[in-house]
């Protein structure tokens, strides 16, 4: 009888507990309910363009046609899958996405992590505010503009960087139309782009670390590259991983705009993405369930590497991202 009034005290205790806690939240939501008031627009946003059209997932297993709409087209279950593996044309435009997206981790996912070392490193004020004034300017141009610079920069005829090949004795080179220097002008350019906006988080994350850490290293004869290793790198860890987590979700996703304004059909063979090859044969040729089926593949397998990414950071040591 004492065990059985024992255990009824306690689940009392904990249901008033609970009781206690979602009291406690409805009044934390009723002292701040203007901050999700502000919140009320972005959720609205996320709903209606990330939510809603999740809807349309279902083309990729019909024979979509725009005079019956989705739900009056007939369903083909996987034929569109079928079609995009058995394609000619899948293989080359995986191998394309594949490496041009590894290139870009390779060296574009370090670019500002590095950027953002050397600025931390920096102690004249006015001098390192400038400089990252200039690097992130490039992300606020699009990515027209940018195409523009760059074909112009690279002309064979009128460019300066021909124009310096030139003056050394050397022979001007189509940079854009030859497919063995294609990928790195993709890769350049994007780093150009995007490396000094990514270092905005980095530096933040390095203001997080106590500045003690590094006086004590100082005190202990530790160098500036000893500081870098053991203070710095390991104070953003964290953050370059989940960082990367996120990035390893985009492998199969290498962006329209850029290659779209860059390349020909030169250079199909290294440039033709997912994304320009459903344009192509999806879009243009109003084939929108294909084109669907292309994005749910690319969706997938960007789960899955960040799935596995995230396993593996838990695995290691890092947090992740759940």
């Amino acid at each position: 009888m004492a065990n059985a009034a024992t255990h009824q005290d306690s689940i009392r205790a904990m249901a008033a507990t609970r009781r206690t806690g979602i009291g406690a939240t409805l009044d934390y939501v009723g002292r701040n309910y203007w901050l999700y008031v502000f919140l009320l627009p972005g959720l609205a946003m996320l709903f209606v363009f990330n939510y809603i059209p999740m809807y349309g997932v279902v083309i990729a297993f019909k024979e979509f046609s725009l005079v019956r709409g989705i739900m009056a087209s007939p369903w083909v279950g996987f034929q569109n899958f079928q079609y995009l593996f058995q394609s000619d044309s899948f293989y080359r435009v995986f191998r394309n996405s594949v490496l041009i997206s590894l290139y870009r981790l390779l060296w574009g996912f370090p670019a500002p992590i590095l950027l953002a070392i050397l600025l931390n490193e920096v102690r004249g004020t006015l001098f390192k505010r400038g400089v990252q004034t200039i690097i992130y300017l490039p992300h606020f141009i699009s990515w027209v503009v940018i195409a523009g610079l760059v074909a112009n920069f690279l002309s064979p005829s009128r460019g300066i960087v021909n124009h310096v090949i030139r003056s050394l004795g050397g022979t001007p080179i189509a940079f854009l139309q030859r497919a063995e220097y294609f990928r790195s002008v993709i890769v350049l350019s994007e780093i150009w782009k995007t490396a000094g906006w990514g270092t905005i988080i980095y530096l933040a994350a390095m203001s997080g670390i106590d500045p003690q850490l590094y006086e004590a290293a100082i005190i202990d004869g530790a160098g500036r590259i000893a500081r870098i290793r053991h203070i710095t790198m390991p104070g953003i860890m964290s953050t370059v991983v989940v960082l990367l987590i996120l990035r390893m979700g985009h492998v199969l996703r290498n962006g329209f705009e850029q290659i779209f304004l860059l390349y020909s059909p030169l250079v199909y063979s290294v440039a033709d993405v997912f994304e320009t090859y459903t344009y192509r044969v999806g879009l243009l040729e109003g084939r929108f369930a294909f084109a669907t089926a292309v994005g749910l593949f690319q969706s997938f397998i960007g789960l899955a590497l960040i799935l596995a990414t995230n396993r593996l950071a838990k695995k290691y040591g890092e947090g992740g991202l759940w």
